[in-house]
């Protein structure tokens, strides 16, 4: 018998200097990153962190892949994933979503949201 995870880390705030423009990677901007992920087992209980995919590390991953600029979300979304993956090869699907809080375009009062999926 096989059991089902899904972990999930929502509206994480960074500020960093992501962007394709010089003014936005100088002054930087806001962003919310939310991440889930999937993993089967088939354990009848998890009593060990390393038998799961630790938060805290998923985390930890996250916020240093924030302090490495890059000119698109989408890099950022893709390279993240993979570094996750790397950590935790035991997860069958990593869902990473990245909002620019206060994107740079004149009369926008909205904001930019990048989603990436990948299935193992």
């Amino acid at each position: 018998m096989s059991a089902r995870f899904n972990i999930s880390l929502h509206q994480l705030r960074f500020f960093a200097h992501h962007g394709l423009y010089e003014e936005e990677i100088k002054l930087g901007n806001e962003f919310e990153v939310n991440v889930e992920v999937k993993f089967s087992t088939s354990r009848n209980v998890i009593t060990k962190v390393e038998d799961t995919c630790d938060y805290a590390t998923l985390y930890s991953l996250v916020s240093q892949e924030m302090k490495i600029p890059r000119k698109l979300l989408e890099t950022l979304a893709m390279e993240t994933v993979e570094k996750i993956h790397t950590a935790f090869p035991q997860l069958s699907s990593i869902s990473y979503s990245i909002t620019k809080l206060y994107a740079p375009i004149a009369k926008f009062t909205g904001q930019v949201t990048v989603h990436f999926t990948r299935e193992f």
